[in-house]
């Protein structure tokens, strides 16, 4: 899947479903080919065949000291654009550290430009533990302002840019999936810049394979789109996130109560009890004793994902499938269970929770409340690659 900065639903599911025709055509062009004696023509940043457009507007260094790229002439440089609540993002990552571990002797220089889209992103701290999370040991740029996202004219996260020992792009790939292909490029330009690569073999494994069920072009059974609570990206677009009528009838900064209208659709969040809409999130706006405040979906996938954030004070969300806890074969890995035997959350960073991680593609109402004023909620993303996020 391909995700777009732009928060208008309808695009998000367009880019969905087109996602394999950008991902075939990206840096297949004739231009990928040449050699350096063949370019005549820059072109326009971030195109197949243009010099790179420097670094620019960075907020802080992570794993390197400072450098441009014109300063790694005669390497091959693969750009990443990503953030690290962007579930497409971390299903590239193993594949970046197959590269990295493989080819970074052989003049590989990864290097992730870290393009936020929250705001608790832009905060170095939370940036740094992701990437110890995620043992990230390439090169990771902050662009808090998106200057370097800019420069490149890119639209999509995650977002790939193979640059040649000359500093010219030489392909490009947006979204998951095509590793094989990234992989026959990198090699090729490494072969280029001068590296000797026998003995290092290819990935053989195969691409991750979405269930078909998925494809589906009937809205109400395919898997569901991203979901976003944050007012930015349900004002003024087509097709909201959350159409109760509660949302938009007030100031962003007087608590509103919602009323759950009990019939949920596929691609929708529904509110129940007392919420504060802002921006990037809705929060929780009021302390309760019974759960008596909720946020509800009917969804479908093989895997559930959550973006949560807390202020001071860690807390447990408490989350229900289909009216009951979690079964045991279908939990995600940030998944606990009580004495009681409710399936729970514990909101101790910002970040995106894994709930669900089930072998089977189906359909499910997932029902997620707390007691905590601490709770906030950005957005929900889903797979269905039967296994991982």
């Amino acid at each position: 899947m391909i995700k777009q900065i732009c928060s208008n639903c309808h695009i998000v599911v367009l880019v969905f479903l087109m996602g394999a025709f950008c991902m075939l055509t990206a840096g297949c062009g004739s231009d990928a080919m040449k050699t350096v004696g063949q370019i005549d023509n820059l072109g326009p940043p971030g195109q197949v065949g243009s010099i790179a457009h420097e670094i620019q507007g960075v907020d802080g260094w992570i794993n390197s000291k400072p450098f441009t790229l014109e300063s790694l002439r005669g390497k091959v440089v693969l750009m990443d654009f990503w953030t690290y609540t962007c579930v497409n993002c971390i299903r590239t990552l193993p594949y970046l550290k197959q590269w990295h571990d493989k080819y970074a002797d052989e003049g590989l220089v990864i290097v992730g430009v870290h393009s936020p889209e929250f705001q608790f992103e832009h905060v170095r701290a939370n940036v740094e533990a992701a990437v110890e999370e995620f043992g990230i040991e390439w090169v990771v740029i902050q662009d808090n302002n998106l200057e370097t996202w800019r420069a490149f004219a890119n639209r999509f996260w995650p977002a790939k840019y193979l640059i040649d020992k000359n500093g010219v792009i030489r392909y490009t790939h947006f979204g998951e999936g095509s590793y094989d292909e990234t992989e026959m490029e990198i090699r090729q330009w490494l072969w280029d810049a001068g590296s000797d690569l026998e003995g290092i073999e290819a990935n053989e494994k195969p691409n991750p394979v979405r269930n078909k069920q998925a494809e589906s072009r009937d809205s109400a059974t395919m898997q569901t789109r991203e979901l976003f609570a944050g007012l930015r990206f349900n004002l003024n677009v087509q097709t909201p996130y959350i159409i109760q009528s509660e949302m938009y009838g007030s100031s962003s900064a007087i608590p509103i109560f919602f009323q759950d209208p009990g019939n949920h659709l596929n691609h929708f969040l529904y509110l129940h009890g007392m919420w504060l809409s802002e921006n990037d999130n809705i929060k929780h706006a009021r302390a309760t004793k019974d759960l008596e405040d909720y946020l509800a979906l009917k969804f479908f996938g093989t895997s559930a994902n959550a973006v949560l954030a807390f202020d001071e004070i860690p807390y447990k969300v408490y989350v229900t499938i289909d009216n009951g806890s979690i079964p045991l074969v279908d939990r995600g890995v940030d998944i606990e269970e009580d004495e009681d035997s409710r399936t729970y959350i514990t909101v101790d960073a910002n970040r995106m929770y894994n709930i669900i991680d089930s072998p089977e593609y189906s359909g499910h109402e997932m029902r997620l409340s707390s007691n905590s004023s601490e709770f906030s909620i950005f957005s929900f993303t889903f797979g269905s690659y039967g296994k991982g996020p």
